[in-house]
């Protein structure tokens, strides 16, 4: 099972993982980006995918477990 995984050290919260995979990620009121649910499916794989490489600070990755 694949998971993502957030480098809190290096998360800006700038949101273009939200854009690109809102079903997994989310500003919270305070822009603070939550994760509502780490596990990558078959469903949500491609838009992960894309969060994954687009993040500007490279903070996010996808692990298997």
């Amino acid at each position: 099972m694949s998971k993502v995984r957030v480098d809190w050290d290096l998360c800006e919260s700038n949101g273009v993982c939200e854009a690109l995979a809102p079903e997994m990620f989310e500003l919270d009121d305070d822009d603070m980006l939550q994760v509502s649910d780490p596990t990558v499916t078959d469903a949500n794989r491609s838009s992960v995918e894309r969060a994954v490489a687009s993040c500007p600070k490279s903070a996010l990755r996808i692990v298997e477990s």
